[in-house]
């Protein structure tokens, strides 16, 4: 599969990168950055010294001519870009026959309406809104495979629905109950542009953009029910970890729960059941998820932990999931060659 990434100067695009040149099945040709880019005609290994001797390829700026004599060469193309961009450009190459990963947040949620309020931008590409799916590895690879624009999860949603998802798919959970998602990211995933809101001097841990994040939405669509979720930025690089708690109804066990998990994730080799609750330094680095659950049937109450790399199985890796689904190849495929852990 020949493809491209757009979006390739920031943190998500490298290590998109990283993964796309290892990959034995994929052939990385080009490499966009936007016109007003800083990073224009550098070289990959120059803004990124780590991958000197790994990828060289030349940083273009993309456009209106690069995409008219180029798109004809791609198979698939990878937006880490700006949400309004992917949202007026990934119809472009779906209409050449090219398959589109997008990264960003343009096609998560299903309603239009709600892109002014969470993204502040109105969403004209209705077309490829409603044949865009939604893109969580693990629980949607049917619509995955027969897509051509996948809507790759965000990084608080991939670790929230995989905590959510076998309790609310199974109905165990009281409906119209209150469920909170609490959220930890570090600052990684506010991007690479430098911000005094995210500088290590300034950084503390600190709640924000309650009852308002752009996620909340797409957690509630996903999991088929409404949350509060509660994010918390963290003075440190990489890594996120959300802590759920919800109700579940009175005649379910602890071996439904149990259960339910096994279920779900026994063959997802990138999901590891723990015997404990995650720590983020177990997955940092790495395309795993660990999640660990404990249930009170006194209290019908239900809480469950998740951690991720957010700039890896909460983006990156999961993209490249998405991407082996597409090929037919098993979705961990090459993403396991430089991970020594073992599944918990």
């Amino acid at each position: 599969m020949k493809v491209a990434v757009i979006g390739a100067s920031g943190y998500v695009g490298a290590e998109l990168i990283s993964l796309l040149c290892a990959h034995d099945k994929i052939s990385l040709e080009y490499l966009l950055v936007s016109e007003n880019s800083s990073s224009a005609d550098m070289t990959f290994s120059q803004l990124h010294p780590r991958y000197l001797g790994v990828c060289d390829l030349p940083l273009v700026c993309f456009s209106q001519h690069w995409f008219d004599e180029t798109v004809q060469e791609l198979d698939a193309v990878f937006f880490a870009t700006p949400h309004e961009f992917s949202a007026d450009w990934a119809q472009a190459f779906v209409e050449k026959g090219v398959k589109v990963f997008d990264l960003s947040g343009g096609f998560r949620l299903k309603n239009s309406e709600d892109y002014p309020r969470f993204y502040g931008f109105e969403h004209k590409n209705l077309s490829a809104l409603a044949q865009a799916k939604y893109g969580l590895a693990e629980w949607q690879q049917d619509d995955i495979a027969k897509t051509q624009l996948v809507a790759v999860p965000g990084c608080y949603p991939t670790a929230s629905l995989l905590s959510l998802k076998p309790i609310t798919s199974n109905n165990y959970h009281i409906e119209n109950s209150l469920i909170v998602v609490n959220g930890i990211s570090g600052v990684s995933g506010a991007g690479r542009k430098a911000s005094l809101a995210t500088s290590f001097y300034e950084v503390s841990l600190t709640p924000y953009n309650i009852l308002q994040h752009r996620h909340q939405p797409e957690i509630s669509q996903e999991a088929n029910a409404q949350v509060i979720f509660n994010p918390h930025l963290a003075p440190y690089k990489r890594g996120l970890m959300v802590t759920v708690t919800l109700q579940i109804n009175a005649d379910i066990t602890t071996q439904q729960i149990d259960e339910a998990f096994v279920s779900a994730y026994q063959d997802q080799p990138l999901v590891r059941l723990t015997g404990a609750w995650p720590k983020i330094d177990n997955v940092a680095n790495t395309p795993f998820a660990d999640v660990h659950w404990q249930v009170d049937e006194e209290k019908q109450v239900v809480v469950v932990s998740c951690a991720i790399d957010n700039l890896l199985k909460g983006a990156a890796s999961q993209a490249v999931q998405c991407a082996n689904i597409s090929l037919g190849l098993s979705s961990e495929y090459s993403l396991l060659n430089n991970v020594t852990l073992g599944k918990s």
